[in-house]
């Protein structure tokens, strides 16, 4: 049986991961996609980057996205969050800083929980020192609800 998360555990639940599922709508159709991000508590936001593309077109005309964060151990042990949010393009220094941020949170976040094969997080370093043309985005976060099911 299912039952609501309180407020704190939904953060906990954001806060110790960094993939989860970005929805979004372009010309009234539903798009949900997996994305590495970095919650950044004193911001109540979410931090990630993109190449120029659909998702981020998309989300210039219609800033009302979703973030789906997950943890499932089992049929009847998981914990599920949604965050309501809107989305915000990054510029310039502000970008870059975000960036460094995203990169660091996420490499902080593996470390904690022993990840030592990650070499994906090599590229968010090379894209930071490269200056890329990577678009930085912050999702505000406006609300946040979950679910969990333990029996």
């Amino acid at each position: 049986m299912e039952d609501n998360l309180v407020k704190k555990d939904c953060i906990e639940l954001l806060a110790n991961n960094y993939v989860g599922h970005l929805a979004y709508i372009e010309n009234n159709i539903p798009f949900i996609l997996p994305i590495t991000y970095y919650y950044d508590p004193k911001e109540n936001a979410v931090f990630s980057y993109s190449g120029e593309g659909h998702k981020i077109e998309a989300m210039r005309i219609n800033k009302n996205v979703s973030l789906q964060v997950e943890n499932i151990q089992g049929i009847n042990n998981w914990k599920s969050v949604l965050v309501l949010g809107s989305f915000n393009e990054l510029q310039g220094s502000a970008a870059k800083m975000y960036l460094h941020k995203f990169t660091q949170g996420v490499k902080n976040l593996l470390a904690k929980n022993e990840i030592t094969d990650a070499q994906f997080i090599n590229d968010f370093s090379n894209k930071l020192n490269s200056g890329s043309a990577s678009i930085v985005y912050r999702i505000k976060i406006n609300d946040i609800i979950g679910k969990y099911n333990k029996r």
